[in-house]
């Protein structure tokens, strides 16, 4: 599967990712590759969890154009 993440540096330096697709899938590292990573493995234990509890594994994530 593909998924599309998020990912920021926080104010103390770490990078944090964000898979918005998967409720509550959150994760972070060091650097920008650590989380990617570190993302990578968060993604497939939430989707085994939502899977095991009978859950959707994704909810829909849609695109909106809001003028600035």
């Amino acid at each position: 599967m593909t998924f599309t993440i998020t990912l920021v540096q926080d104010e103390d330096g770490m990078f944090v990712a964000e898979c918005s697709a998967i409720p509550g899938c959150v994760s972070q590292g060091a650097t920008a590759d650590e989380a990617e990573r570190n993302i990578r493995d968060t993604i497939r234990e939430c989707l085994a969890v939502r899977r095991q509890q009978g859950l959707p594994l994704t909810v829909e994530v849609r695109q909106l154009e809001v003028p600035v």
